[in-house]
């Protein structure tokens, strides 16, 4: 079997501002482009809407309602900071 890459990443809701962390792991072994990404633990108030082993289609459900990908590009507005 092979060994999985495991890290957390940051969901922020743009909508809400509803933040928490996900652990997720992929394997380490990306034949053909397929990372086998996965959720491991989703953070309390987040749905998994359209699960996807590539993150960059892995859509998540806020508690408000919005949805987003998993990996986005974060923007905030002129002067903004990180929460």
């Amino acid at each position: 079997m092979a060994a999985r890459d495991r890290y957390s990443r940051k969901l922020e809701c743009s909508q809400c501002g509803h933040s928490g962390f996900a652990e997720v792991s992929e394997s380490e072994e990306r034949r053909g482009g397929n990372r086998d990404f996965r959720i491991d633990e989703m953070p309390a108030g987040f749905l998994a809407e359209f699960p996807s082993h590539d993150p960059r289609k892995y859509m998540v459900r806020c508690q408000c309602g919005h949805k987003f990908r998993f990996e986005q590009k974060t923007a905030y507005p002129p002067g903004g900071e990180p929460r």
